[in-house]
């Protein structure tokens, strides 16, 4: 790190937030959280040994029961699991550092041995279809075709991230990242591909991004708007996404995020997790032209590709790990 541009290592007041530097933790998935799903020490020694950074943004974390789809990782939905958060917020804090938490719900990609038996859930009845299998409790196994959630069922779902955001804040983090890429619930909800709806919540580009904005309605209540980032992956591949009007749907979502000043949007920009193919990528320069507020540039990067980046913007705050670049 002695070697980056003076402008990554510097103090930054983020929002009011003050950064002992500019460098910044991509999320990242570690699976260490036990069957039990309750953080514990050893996450509190990983994330306390990345202190240094800027901003950690912490591993996706389910917010219910129904969220869940992945071995081992960490929930945030009762207060044995905000206790076990305890230990790395202040371990964290303890080393002059700053944590967010990413709230997930992982939707179609998710198995029914997570859930007793039961489908998971999804915009639509629409299932993974890319020659994969998922890791479950009982083996690698096929995905399923996911069952459509009820209108009625939605407003259930807000009030879950919203209790999520309640019990983040009492974990101790310094802020929210609100899940919304990578084919999970969300994304599924944003994209034409996988929501096939004729409710409110799809048909539109308006109407497939009302979901994501009543969950930031509910989660300011309980958070700053300054302290509620958001991540899309308009670009990606994964879970078997990507949808031909992506340009139009992903650059609308953004600019209706303007009216929250939120911390940050996240977009994985980059192509390195898989490009979808479907016209020419969106970009920074892209989201830059509709969003206001501080842009992360995710997947990809590098140290000398994010001061090129930075160089380019010719702006005031750049964070940088590899694969991640923050600018305003």
């Amino acid at each position: 790190m002695t070697t980056a541009s003076p402008k990554l290592l510097e103090s930054f007041d983020f929002h009011g937030l003050p950064l002992q530097n500019r460098v910044v933790m991509a999320p990242m998935t570690r699976a260490r959280a036990g069957k039990d799903r309750i953080p514990n020490e050893l996450m509190a020694e990983y994330y306390a040994q990345r202190a240094s950074t800027g901003l950690i943004i912490a591993e996706a974390t389910t917010i219910s029961e129904q969220a869940n789809g992945w071995n081992e990782s960490p929930g945030i939905y009762t207060e044995a699991m905000v206790e076990g958060w305890k230990l790395t917020t202040k371990a964290v804090h303890a080393q002059g550092g700053k944590i967010f938490l990413q709230l997930w719900h992982m939707g179609r990609a998710s198995h029914s041995s997570f859930h007793g038996g039961k489908l998971p859930i999804a915009p639509s009845p629409i299932k993974i279809d890319n020659g994969d299998e998922i890791h479950t409790p009982i083996g690698k196994q096929p995905y399923e075709v996911p069952r459509a959630i009820e209108t009625a069922e939605i407003p259930g779902i807000i009030e879950e991230y919203r209790q999520a955001a309640i019990r983040a804040k009492a974990a101790g983090f310094d802020g929210i990242e609100i899940h919304s890429a990578n084919g999970y619930l969300l994304d599924t909800f944003i994209q034409s591909k996988t929501n096939h709806r004729t409710d409110a919540y799809g048909g539109s580009v308006e109407n497939r991004c009302r979901l994501l904005l009543e969950i930031l309605d509910a989660v300011t209540t309980v958070w700053d708007s300054h302290r509620v980032g958001v991540r899309f992956s308009p670009n990606g591949s994964f879970n078997d996404m990507g949808s031909p009007d992506f340009r139009g749907q992903f650059t609308y979502a953004a600019s209706q995020l303007n009216r929250y000043n939120l911390a940050y949007l996240h977009v994985m920009d980059g192509l390195a997790f898989g490009f979808h193919e479907l016209g020419e990528p969106l970009t920074l320069k892209d989201f830059r032209a509709v969003y206001e507020g501080v842009l992360i540039g995710n997947c990809g990067n590098d140290k000398e590709s994010a001061a090129k980046a930075i160089a380019f913007a010719a702006l005031s705050l750049s964070l940088v790990v590899p694969l991640l670049v923050i600018l305003i």
